[in-house]
């Protein structure tokens, strides 16, 4: 089996960061969430909050989105484009996505890409609230054990270094940079 990251590895830009503007745009009532986001952005990026702080923050503009399920599912489908052709050209029925992003879009893009196995950040749509750990670095490790067990992971793809403790579980890791796929530059290859 196959394990890869989301955003920036078969998907061109953070999922996240494009479902907030797209919300802005298509849901301007969630710029009341602004001075938030702006506030939180500014706490965080000073070390003061940690990041779950910062994007559950961040997340509370869904409080001004009475139809989110609707609007992901626009969102998603709007946004199919972006997959990377890399991906669309070595799919395996048994791929798994695991992610940092909310659960309930990339769970939707998994869909229509005939992903069953996907993992992703437990976030409730109507509060934005994590519910739950972040999927991210070392959990990405437990959750996939939790799920999987001993499973060996053949390959492992992703944009970035913070995931080389799930790197390390399969038998080749890859470093996706854009549309360029390189060997992943483990701690003794750097």
């Amino acid at each position: 089996m196959n394990v890869y990251d989301f955003d920036e590895t078969i998907y061109y830009h953070d999922s996240t960061a494009d479902f907030v503007m797209y919300l802005w745009i298509h849901r301007p009532k969630t710029l009341l969430n602004l001075p938030r986001l702006i506030l939180y952005g500014i706490l965080y990026g000073l070390h003061i909050v940690p990041k779950q702080t910062f994007k559950d923050n961040m997340y509370h503009m869904f409080v001004y989105v009475d139809d989110l399920e609707e609007v992901s599912w626009q969102f998603v489908r709007s946004h199919m484009h972006l997959i990377k052709p890399f991906y669309k050209k070595q799919q395996k029925e048994d791929d798994i996505v695991i992610s940092a992003s909310p659960a309930f879009n990339i769970e939707k893009f998994c869909l229509q890409l005939g992903i069953t196995h996907c993992m992703a950040s437990p976030v409730d749509p109507k509060t934005g609230k994590t519910i739950g750990l972040n999927c991210h670095g070392e959990e990405k490790v437990r959750r996939f054990r939790e799920v999987y067990g001993d499973a060996q992971i053949d390959e492992f793809y992703s944009d970035s270094l913070h995931d080389t403790p799930l790197a390390k579980e399969a038998k080749r890791a890859f470093l996706v940079k854009r549309d360029e796929i390189l060997p992943w530059p483990f701690e003794k290859d750097m």
